[in-house]
């Protein structure tokens, strides 16, 4: 089973799911007119509320939720692997997979925003399977991409996140799995069984303190590296263009070693092509569906432009500050000792950062789950879903993770299979839309039209 799970994971994520993300992620960049260039107009979008627009939660709710599910372990221990298996070059790919990741992110929030369905209890709902049905008319592919979102949330978003916190738990603070497996169960029950509203609500408030608690620890961090901050630059670029032998606790790598290791680690963490975080934005209040594709687009920013390379930033530095502490770890050993030149404290940064993380990924992949569970039974599947949910989240705690992590690798390449099939065929819609909307001048039309209203008056 492990060989053959292992096997498939080689295929499903090989060098053709990269070119084709990748690939994505340029054609986006190109054909939109480099939508990133307008971060700021979506950063100020994600904070400010479309009043009188329809939708289920706040538009920085529903960019909340994207990046609960978003911001995870892998931030931590994955650009902390992907610098062990690619050297410090890996920090660099990462970063421009994110960069031009934006754009993908946009496209497909777009997409679902613009054909969400309204529900009779006129909420909205949405995701690249209603798109594929509704307007490719591909039932099959919709059905295949929900199944695979459905089951991935058990995986990635239940079990996963709750072995990596039992861990994190029983060897930092010497509490035993099942204990924090009731704990954690019982926390996500009092969130996830009051719907996507109280989903967003809680994200909403958990969001801003993550990303203030770890990139403070991670800030004070790079204080105590300072003067390594530049020579750690200069091998980061280096790293990515040029082959390296090892040396300083580093290890060797090739250009293509750097790249793979950064780009994989950019395209896992951020989601941009894996058709998730769209489902949280068909739900997101507001008026065209240009706005909140720049708000969607914001989440791929903060991910993998921001705390992935923060990340990167702090271990490389680590690394060359103290390598004869960096002797013989690997993977997530790195992030782990890199924190620990804090002493004490770091440790409990390190500790509590990687707890809130994987708690946020359980309330944003609940929502995911959800929305593809009522696209496949209905709603009246929605309480037997979360109970199933729960209960992994209680298992995931103590259970062994080999196997559910390669399953839902599996299933999350599978998922982005049919979503990047939709993309590329919507291709024009999408460029239609930012044509009229973004470079039309009509994204802001209706204040315009309220200010010279008052003008006039």
């Amino acid at each position: 089973m492990d060989r053959i799970l292992s096997l498939g994971n080689q295929v499903v994520w090989g060098l053709p799911m990269m070119v084709l993300l990748l690939g994505t992620h340029l054609l986006f960049t190109i054909r939109l007119k480099v939508p990133q260039r307008k971060l700021f107009t979506a950063l100020r979008l994600s904070v400010t509320e479309d009043e009188g627009s329809e939708g289920e939660m706040s538009q920085f709710g529903a960019l909340a939720t994207a990046l609960a599910a978003t911001l995870g372990t892998g931030n931590i221990i994955g650009v902390s692997m992907a610098v062990a298996m690619g050297g410090p070059g890996a920090v660099f790919w990462c970063w421009l997979t994110g960069l031009l990741g934006m754009a993908t992110k946009y496209a497909e929030s777009l997409l679902s925003v613009k054909y969400r369905v309204r529900e009779q209890d006129g909420t909205y709902t949405g995701g690249p399977m209603y798109v594929m049905e509704n307007v490719l008319g591909r039932r099959f592919l919709a059905a295949v991409f929900a199944l695979f979102a459905a089951l991935a949330a058990f995986g990635t978003g239940s079990s996963v996140q709750a072995n990596a916190i039992s861990s994190v738990m029983e060897t930092a603070f010497h509490v035993k799995p099942a204990v924090t497996g009731m704990i954690l169960t019982a926390l996500a029950a009092l969130v996830i069984l009051g719907g996507a509203r109280a989903v967003g609500k809680v994200c909403e408030k958990l969001i801003p303190f993550m990303a203030v608690f770890y990139l403070g620890g991670s800030l004070a961090l790079l204080w105590i590296n300072r003067d390594f901050l530049l020579e750690t630059l200069e091998l980061i670029v280096r790293s990515a263009f040029t082959s390296r032998a090892a040396a300083g606790g580093f290890v060797g790598s090739t250009v293509m070693q750097a790249a793979r290791q950064g780009i994989a680690r950019g395209l896992f963490s951020d989601e941009s092509g894996l058709g998730t975080a769209p489902m949280a934005a068909a739900g997101a209040r507001s008026r065209n569906p240009v706005r909140q594709a720049l708000v969607s687009m914001t989440g791929t920013f903060w991910d993998t432009v921001v705390f992935c390379a923060v990340t990167g930033l702090v271990v490389v530095s680590s690394m060359l500050h103290a390598p004869e502490l960096f002797a013989g770890l690997s993977g997530g050993e790195l992030a782990e000792q890199s924190f620990g030149l804090m002493d004490r404290y770091g440790h409990v940064i390190f500790a509590v950062s990687l707890v809130v993380f994987a708690f946020a990924t359980i309330l944003g992949w609940s929502f995911y789950g959800e929305r593809a569970a009522v696209y496949l039974f209905g709603k009246e599947s929605l309480r037997f879903y979360r109970l199933c949910y729960l209960a992994a989240v209680f298992a995931g705690a103590a259970a062994s993770m080999e196997v559910i992590w390669k399953l839902s690798d599996l299933f999350n390449g599978l998922m982005a299979v049919p979503n990047l099939v939709c993309l590329l065929l919507l291709q024009k819609t999408v460029v239609k839309e930012t044509d009229y909307y973004l470079w039309g001048g009509r994204l802001d039309e209706r204040e315009r039209n309220s200010r010279k209203e008052k003008r006039e008056k």
